[in-house]
């Protein structure tokens, strides 16, 4: 190394006494921290260009070594062939960057400059010179107070911060991203800004929360994308959607949409003043069910989905002449698989873009309120899907579900179960809830398959299930969240209700939580249903041993809140529709679905009609096809349909088939034991003032003449509903006039009785008129 020195500092080593040996260690010495800082700087570079870098943020952008030291920029731009570091406030280059790595890694280092300065970067292309604002020269986007309340599991707008969101940073334009990803080694946005290109926009990580973050410049609302994860092992995972995604792609397509959450104008001050009273124990709720996939298609146009345009045109002018107060749409969260129905989304916080825009469904519900109609969305908690792009495996490792399957997978559905002891999941479902009723302005969450979260061992074996850690089989943690997410919606969202799939004895689900209870408005009497329906089914002839069928939903009926529910369970795999459910030939199968849904309207509980059954549809219904509106052609149909409207008009009028549905005090039986004629007769009341209704059903093709009915007061009772109608399609049969007079004979344990004509599988509902 001597052969190699100067004759000047030879001289100076002489004049110094310093041996020429020790030199050149000393220079070696002086060396080795730049060759670090080289070989760390080319091993970052080599995992940007892998996107296999865990803190790109100490990598790439504007970096310093030390105050008073020159900054350099650092830039990872596959394919340019030169790179320029532009200062913002003159225009001006501020230097010319090295390329360092073969795949586009750059190195700008500007001697002259000790002072950070706003940039952006010029690229030469083989066809084009781009200049553009550098990703990495942002901070950071999440708040501290974002950082603790996500941290703790108690963000309750979280979705204003997780996503993507469109926004102005430091006077730049572009979208901020975040997701939760704890484990992962190293986490990318890719989509249309960046040629979905994993190396390019590697993200920060907020090692105290988890969460990775970034501001894209120049990404805007309407582009798609995916988070590329590598897992804690460094293994690539599949490209996962945003689970926190406002918008996405139409399947089969899998990607996030870019949209955030822009301002909209509401039109329904008027619905919103009375909202509270809408979802009141006291108020008609008549739910119209419905999957708007297939409430109608365009078969002239390949059988297309209609919009939530047209079905704002179509659907909600039917449901409010029809007299429904409410719209219960089959989950719209969004979802890859026609055939889920909705049951399994990927995207719980984006409506499904098979029928248009989130703004298309935000006119779709302000159409509903604008026509006094509330909108009820079916919400999936409990599980979600396997696919690759979903929640499963999100960063490696079981981030939202459990890991044992015992706990984890839902043999049923062959479906992923959340971790509800896991905060930040409970978080996320939390947020959700909330994000319908407040940003969507929903008036309800009927939560599905609420048993299967109730239970540990729901559809287990012995040895397929843990118990909790009392040794029972009590899901603790899932019961917590449901607490949780009740209280939340009735403490922060006035005037919305959620209602309970629930199909076990478990108690107080429509009670409240300081009493002990699980915190639903209400409760599917799905016992109800199965008995009712079982009893239907049964020949006439035959009904009379199956008679405790209709009246022992009475021994619990107000024990909750319940509604009465006919839904989309009872019409698929194979069950058949509800006309088709009825025995007879058909003038007696129409009769039978009468006079049941004659039962229903009068009998206590709120209530609930899946699409088709109100016109009384010949088949099971299926999600790929519309409904058969041709039937309406056909008077038997349309008889069954105006009733159904009939009966939502009493149903609503009259207040004692409504106001007491929750409280025993306005149910009487009449007669619950006339087994041997197949009828039953029960009353109805709102208070003391003697406005009283009285239900009367035949479930037998006999006419029952001069049938001696017991009623409490005096006064001429007028039929309101006589389901044998000759305007339905029924016989005719009846108590034609201006009704019946109560006579002084006593009846049933009353002062006095009514002289009936009771139609052949019929109900009739009489209102007292007092005089």
């Amino acid at each position: 190394m001597a052969s190699d020195m100067t004759t000047d500092t030879r001289k100076d080593q002489a004049q110094t006494g310093v041996p020429e040996s020790r030199s050149n260690e000393q220079e070696a010495a002086n060396r080795r921290p730049a060759d670090h800082r080289a070989e760390a700087l080319r091993a970052a570079a080599d995992a940007i260009a892998r996107a296999d870098h865990g803190d790109p943020f100490a990598v790439l952008g504007m970096q310093q070594e030390a105050p008073g030291r020159p900054v350099e920029v650092r830039a990872f731009v596959p394919g340019a062939e030169k790179l320029w570091v532009i200062d913002s406030a003159t225009g001006e280059p501020a230097g010319e960057a090295e390329r360092i790595h073969q795949d586009g890694f750059y190195l700008a280092v500007m001697p002259d400059r000790t002072e950070r300065f706003r940039y952006r970067l010029r690229a030469r292309y083989p066809l084009a010179t781009q200049e553009f604002e550098d990703a990495y020269r942002f901070g950071n986007m999440l708040g501290e107070l974002d950082v603790h309340l996500l941290a703790e599991g108690t963000h309750l707008r979280n979705y204003e911060k997780l996503g993507a969101h469109p926004r102005e940073v430091d006077g730049v334009a572009g979208v901020s991203f975040a997701v939760w990803a704890p484990s992962a080694r190293s986490v990318s946005v890719v989509g249309d800004f960046n040629n979905w290109d994993g190396r390019r926009l590697p993200m920060r990580r907020r090692v105290e929360v988890g969460v990775w973050e970034i501001f894209v410049p120049g990404a805007h609302a309407g582009q798609r994308y995916k988070f590329e994860i590598r897992g804690p092992n460094g293994n690539l995972l599949p490209a996962k959607a945003d689970p926190y995604a406002f918008q996405a792609e139409m399947r089969p397509a899998t990607a996030s949409v870019i949209h955030g959450l822009p301002s909209y104008e509401w039109r329904d001050l008027e619905w919103q003043s009375r909202k509270v009273a809408t979802s009141d124990r006291t108020a008609p709720i008549s739910i119209y069910e419905v999957h708007l996939g297939s409430w109608a298609r365009v078969p002239e146009e390949d059988n297309r989905f209609l919009t939530y345009q047209e079905l704002a045109e179509r659907l909600i002018p039917y449901a409010k002449d029809m007299g429904f107060t409410h719209i219960e749409l089959l989950p719209i969260t969004e979802h890859p698989f026609d055939g889920s129905w909705g049951y399994q989304p990927i995207g719980l916080y984006a409506p499904t873009a098979r029928h248009g825009s989130p703004e298309d469904f935000k006119d779709f519900v302000n159409a509903c309120h604008r026509a006094g109609l509330g909108v009820l969305l079916d919400w999936v908690p409990g599980h979600f899907p396997t696919d690759p792009h979903g929640l499963g495996d999100f960063d490696g490792t079981h981030l939202y579900e459990h890991a044992d399957p015992r706990q984890g997978f839902h043999q049923d559905w062959n479906t992923l179960i959340y971790n509800f002891g896991r905060t930040e999941v409970q978080n996320f479902l939390l947020g959700n809830a909330l994000f319908w009723l407040d940003h969507y302005k929903l008036d309800g969450l009927r939560v599905d398959a609420v048993a299967s979260m109730l239970y540990l061992d729901y559809s287990r074996k012995e040895g397929e299930w843990v118990p909790n850690k009392f040794g029972g089989r009590e899901n603790l943690e899932s019961i917590a969240f449901l607490k949780r997410m009740n209280e939340l919606v009735y403490g922060q969202q006035p005037g919305a209700m959620t209602v309970a799939e629930e199909s076990t004895s478990w108690p107080m689900v429509s009670k409240p939580t300081y009493l002990g209870g699980l915190g639903f408005g209400y409760k599917w009497n799905m016992g109800w249903m199965h008995d009712t329906l079982h009893y239907m089914q049964n020949d006439p002839i035959h009904r009379r041993y199956h008679h405790h069928q209709m009246t022992f939903g009475l021994i619990y009926q107000f024990s909750e809140n319940f509604v009465l529910p006919l839904s989309h369970d009872e019409v698929v795999h194979g069950k058949g529709s509800l006309i088709n459910k009825m025995p007879g030939d058909d003038w007696q199968k129409f009769a039978n679905l009468r006079a049941y849904y004659g039962f229903m309207f009068a009998h206590p509980g709120k209530k609930l009609l899946f699409m088709g059954g109100e016109f009384a549809q010949w088949s099971e219904w299926s999600e790929a096809r519309s409904l058969d509106w041709h039937l309406l052609d056909q008077p038997m149909h349309r008889g069954m349909r105006d009733l159904v409207r009939d009966l939502n008009g009493v149903y609503r009028e009259l207040e004692p088939l409504h106001k007491t549905d929750c409280d025993p005090s306005g149910f009487e039986w009449i007669e619950s034991n006339d087994n041997e004629n197949s009828v039953f007769t029960f009353l109805r009341k709102a208070d003391e003032s003697g406005h009283i209704v009285i239900a009367v059903c035949n479930f037998t093709p006999i006419p029952r003449y001069g049938y001696r009915v017991g009623v409490p007061l005096p006064g001429r009772y007028v039929e309101r509903i006589n389901t044998d109608d000759a305007k339905y399609g029924g016989s005719g049969v009846g108590n034609p006039g201006g009704g019946i007079y109560a006579e002084e004979t006593p009846w049933h344990g009353r002062t006095h009785s009514l002289d009936l004509t009771i139609p052949p599988l019929s109900t009739l509902i009489l209102e007292r008129k007092a005089e």
